[in-house]
């Protein structure tokens, strides 16, 4: 039974080292062709493998004890720019990577916005005396009453009105006796006296209707009146029957509301998109169901610093008087277009703070970090101002691992031409033969490790063997 036994592990020993004399020369075969093909690559450095910032000029291992990767130096001199990178397809398509073509198209926008009613400031009377004097009668006293244009609002008594009036009526009489005097200077200076005592009347606002009545009657009138300059609301009124007055005294304010203002207030981001003659929509609670229609009148030249927006001007027709001034209103200001626009996807931007940049597609698996200027947005979708050219491939998804690998690879050349440049300029020379040194010894090392293995497998065998010898020598 013991003889049986000897005789199976001597033959199982005999057919393991056939084995691995046969296949040896295949083994190094195989290592020899992997070691010919990464000769031919030029190992830039190695990096951790899990802290990619780290690098090291010759082979390391990090406190895990897991080995730098080697960082090869192939496809930095097909003429890509500096952090193009090539990727696999199968990681592409793992990493959901999908791109868009650049395009020409028209952006528009709509605006949405708060805005408040309030007066045209073009359409506002507010009614001050030229005189001193008192309130003699009013005709219109109710603020928000309608008035037409002439209306007569109200009678003032003004001792200046009454010796103005005075002046004007013996200036007539003068003028009448001297109308047929054979000396010609005399009629004239009679006509001028009339004249300028007219003026004095028109100036202090005595209407025309007074003046005839004046001609007509040659008797001077107390009261004389304030008409309305235009059709409108009386919006307010300061003076009462009987009321002492002032140029000071705002006797009344008038608005035309057949058109009015909207003012409405706009972030900064939608400045670009907004110009006078823009059209505007307006909706307001009080009025439900109903669509108002004006345009853009006016851009305010500055910012309020509260608020950080912009004033805004709007123009909107009244004609039945129902928007009223300080309503509020929801407006949609139907923005400028942009015209013939390069656009992309606003998700294909690659925001860094400090600068805008794409990456395009220019081979299967390779992309090329490209820095944008970049316009208006509208819809999803960015004007590109510089950058990139109608019919490029823009990555959409996926282009956050792609632009950390740009990156990674930049930086790598950039430390290339770093080390180049100084070996060319031989200012580092220790550089270089630590290198050489430190591959020197791992080669030492590599060489030390096989023939350790080689002796220790050797003596194993002879020892087996003459173990084998020994225990066929005791059947016997």
């Amino acid at each position: 039974m013991n003889k049986q036994t000897i005789m199976i592990a001597v033959l199982m020993l005999g057919i393991g080292v056939g084995a691995g004399v046969m296949f040896a020369p295949s083994q190094q075969a195989m290592d020899g062709s992997a070691a010919q093909g990464k000769a031919e690559k030029e190992v830039l450095f190695y990096r951790n493998p899990m802290n990619p910032a780290i690098t090291s000029p010759v082979p390391a291992q990090d406190e895990m004890g897991m080995d730098y990767i080697p960082v090869y130096a192939d496809g930095r001199n097909d003429g890509a720019p500096a952090g193009t990178v090539s990727i696999d397809g199968v990681v592409v398509q793992n990493m959901g990577v999908r791109t868009t073509t650049a395009k020409k198209q028209n952006l528009s926008r709509d605006i949405r916005t708060i805005g408040r009613i309030t007066y045209d400031e073009e359409r506002v009377a507010l009614l001050h005396p030229k005189y001193e004097g008192w309130v003699e009668a009013m005709f219109v006293d109710e603020t928000g009453e309608h008035v037409k244009k002439d209306t007569m609002l109200l009678s003032i008594y003004s001792p200046q009105l009454v010796a103005t009036q005075e002046e004007y009526l013996l200036a007539l009489k003068n003028a009448d006796m001297l109308k047929d005097s054979p000396f010609k200077d005399v009629r004239d200076g009679a006509a001028s006296l009339v004249a300028s005592s007219l003026e004095r009347l028109k100036l202090l606002d005595v209407p025309e209707h007074q003046i005839k009545k004046l001609n007509k009657t040659r008797k001077v009138m107390k009261g004389l009146h304030i008409h309305s300059p235009f059709d409108g609301t009386v919006m307010s009124i300061g003076a009462r029957d009987g009321q002492r007055i002032t140029p000071n005294t705002e006797l009344y304010k008038i608005a035309d509301l057949s058109r009015i203002w909207v003012i409405v207030d706009l972030y900064e981001d939608d400045m670009p998109w907004v110009s006078v003659g823009d059209e505007a929509n307006m909706q307001v609670a009080g009025i439900p169901g109903r669509m108002f229609k004006g345009k853009v009148s006016f851009i305010y030249p500055y910012l309020e610093a509260k608020t950080r927006t912009l004033k805004v001007r709007l123009e909107f027709d009244n004609p039945k008087q129902e928007l009223k001034p300080e309503m509020f209103a929801n407006v949609s200001i139907k923005a400028s277009k942009q015209f013939n626009a390069v656009v992309v996807p606003s998700e294909a931007i690659v925001r860094t703070g400090e600068q805008d940049q794409v990456f395009i597609q220019r081979d299967a698996g390779k992309f090329e970090p490209r820095q944008v200027v970049l316009g208006v947005e509208a819809d999803g979708l960015v004007q590109v101002l510089s950058g990139i050219e109608v019919g490029e491939e823009v990555v959409t998804s996926g282009q956050f691992l792609i632009d950390s690998e740009s990156k990674l690879k930049e930086a790598t050349a950039k430390m290339v031409e770093a080390n180049n440049a100084a070996a060319s300029g031989q200012d580092n020379p220790d550089m270089s033969d630590m290198d050489m040194s430190g591959d020197m010894q791992m080669d030492d090392m590599q060489g030390m490790d096989m023939g350790g293995d080689a002796m220790q497998t050797n003596h194993d065998m002879d020892d087996m063997q003459g173990m084998d010898m020994q225990h066929q020598h005791g059947a016997q």
